[in-house]
């Protein structure tokens, strides 16, 4: 099986590289904070860090901004709306909501790498009114009903 490669329309107003791959079977791609000075992150506060990214996503796409995991392990730093979505017809610039849930401050750096991006497909869908759903072996059951095992 082949990756594709889809090739996306990016303005870098920015002064960090392009977000690119760690290897060659990443799904994700490094975003950086493009950041003039450092940003102190407190415990439980949120922050949009700016990339300094604009991009084009081809129709039937988007890109997911997704945490990184050391981040998230090491410093309890997470984006906050996981995943964010950058739809396709946005041009605005791309930022990162992150929320340090952990108990001591944490410094952003100037090209950090603070999140990942993942492109991905979509489907567009309509809802169907009908009087009522057909039965499954699972039904209603949810939140927890399969128990520990």
């Amino acid at each position: 099986m082949s990756i594709t490669n889809m090739e996306i329309k990016v303005v870098n107003r920015g002064h960090q590289p392009l977000p690119q791959y760690a290897t060659s079977q990443s799904a994700g791609m490094d975003l950086r904070a493009n950041l003039s000075e450092p940003i102190v992150l407190h415990p439980m506060e949120r922050r949009l860090i700016p990339t300094g990214l604009y991009i084009a996503l081809p129709e039937g796409f988007e890109a997911q901004v997704r945490p990184r995991s050391g981040l998230a392990l090491k410093h309890g730093l997470t984006v906050l709306n996981a995943p964010g979505t950058i739809d396709a017809d946005y041009r605005g610039e791309v930022g990162v909501v992150l929320i340090n849930l952990s108990q001591d401050d944490f410094v952003i750096n100037d090209g950090e790498r603070i999140a990942q991006m993942v492109i991905a497909r979509y489907e567009q869908a309509t809802f169907k009114v009908v009087e009522e759903l057909d039965e499954t072996e699972r039904g209603a059951g949810g939140y927890g009903h399969t128990g520990v095992k």
